[in-house]
């Protein structure tokens, strides 16, 4: 089964709206931008937005590799859970230095977390259809990250 499950691809594609919103404050500023920022306040405008939700998304992804981690026995579970904690660690401490360098080292976490997501899904630890959603999610969060770093 290679099939997505709906509510999983629902959600999974609603967890890219802060990305798209950040996105669109940002190359609008002057008039949805404006609007968002004196509604909810300028965290939520552009790569604001984006860069503290990316650092969270990623964190909330070492989450679910420690889950599938569950799934395994011995030194493979030990090495789960090792390479599990990874996208957080990389969040923590290569999200910052200015909005430029923190949004090229999200599209790099993004990158090596979706390695990790292989590297679960051929275990067999992660459903069938695990890379599905999260080639097509990462493909997402890069293309809103890259106008921050152009």
């Amino acid at each position: 089964m290679t099939h997505i499950p709906r509510s999983a691809l629902l959600l999974g594609l609603a967890g890219l709206l802060p990305f798209l919103l950040g996105m669109v404050t940002m190359l609008r500023p002057e008039g949805f931008g404006f609007w968002v920022q004196q509604n909810f306040g300028g965290r939520f405008v552009g790569p604001y937005l984006q860069l503290a939700y990316g650092a969270i998304i990623l964190s909330f992804m070492s989450g679910v590799l420690w889950g599938f981690a569950t799934k395994a026995e011995g030194q493979l579970a030990a090495m789960g859970y090792g390479l599990s904690v990874i996208p957080a660690l990389w969040a923590f401490f290569m999200v910052g230095g200015g909005p430029t360098a923190a949004a090229v080292n999200l599209i790099f976490g993004f990158l090596g977390l979706l390695v990790l997501d292989w590297y679960f899904w051929r275990l067999g630890l992660a459903p069938k259809w695990w890379m599905h959603l999260r080639i097509l999610l990462t493909a997402g969060v890069i293309i809103t990250l890259l106008p921050i770093v152009f």
